[in-house]
């Protein structure tokens, strides 16, 4: 028994000197931290690019929509008398490398007249029904108030990593980008 004791106690004081396998063991813990951050920055990185696309996507709508309404005389508000606005802008939205999954939102396109205010933002002066004269409304009776469209796009997001990334876990199941483009 005394030696199967010495033997054992032997073993153990060999082990505890042995350090052969310990880089390995460190490079493990070490690069798991490395291959979730690594995780995280494609995550984040895709999500950039889905926006930016989806963005994209809502400003060539916004344009397809001057390009196809572009005359004032006889075309606005477009909304209500361009044939082929709603087609134009679909078209041009699901042009992008997401295609199809870039969709028009609900209630766009959405038209209306806009002046300038006092501190540079568009206030809303006028329905379509009765274009306004003047921007009276938005503090400057000098200026004629302009036919402005809203183009609204909206993409169904989901991460590539769920359960390890950031993006994962902020919840955002979809990304939605608004463009405005002044008509007339």
């Amino acid at each position: 028994m005394a030696i199967r004791q010495m033997t054992i106690r032997k073993a153990l004081a060999r082990l505890r000197g042995d350090q052969s396998g310990t880089a390995a063991l460190e490079f493990a813990l070490v690069g798991t931290f490395l291959v979730v951050g690594l995780l995280n920055a494609v995550d984040v990185g895709y999500y950039t690019y889905q926006r930016m696309t989806v963005e994209n996507a809502a400003q060539a709508g916004a344009q397809a929509a001057w390009k196809t309404c572009n005359d004032p005389s006889s075309m606005l508000p477009a909304t209500q008398n361009c044939a082929g606005l709603t087609t134009a802008i679909t078209t041009a939205i699901q042009s992008s490398s997401l295609g199809t999954a870039v969709t028009l939102a609900s209630g766009y396109p959405a038209e209306g007249y806009y002046c300038v205010n006092a501190s540079g933002a568009l206030q809303a002066v006028g329905s379509l029904s009765s274009k306004p004269s003047n921007c009276s409304a938005a503090g400057n009776s000098a200026l004629s108030p302009g036919d402005y469209i809203q183009v609204g796009v909206t993409y169904s997001y989901a991460p590539l990593f769920p359960g390890i990334s950031v993006m994962g876990a902020s919840g955002i199941t979809s990304i939605t980008m608004t463009a405005w483009m002044r008509l007339g």
